[in-house]
């Protein structure tokens, strides 16, 4: 969800005030989704390369998780929508811990859509962390190394209760991964926009879906095995 900081700078305003607007882009975008049958939707909020951002900002983003929490809990319960969240998510500040397990714990039983939050994420972390506990199951012989296939890594990440994404959009004109989801995104089709975050509606959704259902996903495979 990139744009935010550029936004507020083109009004002439705060970097966070892009941030509190964007907010309206994730219920948009949430609740588009769930109207179209869209099973799962992960929204990176927050990456361990974030932290690195002047502390004014990083304060008011994390005052801002909890607000939004607080306050979007009644509408994803309204949508069915089932919050989740993946990332290193201990690290949080207190309050915004707390807030964020509230929020997976009031909307549990939601089932049209599950919207993920990756929240002091990062995709190297995640991949490290996968071979150290391995590694440790291998030292304890809980896992035999000899074994150990894509499936078998694939059960060690955050992910591992969710498919790997088929779409993903990057907004503000960035064309890059920036350390998401590496391990998820090896089939995933791309799709980059130069929306600004807060400015991205459902009908820059429907565009990207679009897009998306016009190409063929392949798989390795040749278009006369698809036919």
């Amino acid at each position: 969800m990139d744009g935010n900081g550029r936004w507020a700078k083109q009004q002439g305003m705060a970097r966070v005030f892009g941030h509190r607007n964007g907010v309206k882009a994730v219920r948009e975008t949430a609740e588009a989704s769930a109207e179209l049958g869209i099973e799962y939707l992960t929204l990176f909020a927050f990456s361990t390369e974030n932290w690195n951002r002047p502390a004014m900002e990083v304060n008011a983003l994390m005052k801002l998780l909890v607000d939004t929490l607080s306050k979007e809990v009644e509408t994803l319960n309204e949508n069915d929508i089932r919050l989740e969240a993946i990332g290193d998510l201990d690290k949080l500040p207190a309050k915004s811990h707390k807030a964020l397990l509230k929020g997976i714990e009031d909307t549990k039983t939601n089932s049209r859509m599950t919207m993920i939050l990756a929240l002091n994420y990062s995709a190297r972390w995640e991949i490290v962390e996968a071979a150290r506990k391995m590694a440790i199951e291998v030292k304890e012989g809980k896992l035999d190394a000899r074994q150990i296939e894509d499936k078998t890594f694939e059960n060690y990440l955050t992910t591992k209760n969710y498919p790997d994404p088929e779409l993903m959009i990057r907004t503000s004109g960035e064309q890059r991964i920036s350390n998401y989801l590496l391990w998820q995104l090896a089939y995933t089709e791309l799709y980059f926009t130069d929306v600004l975050w807060p400015d991205f509606r459902k009908q820059h959704l429907y565009e990207a879906l679009i897009d998306f259902q016009s190409r063929e996903r392949r798989f390795g495979k040749t278009s006369e095995q698809l036919a």
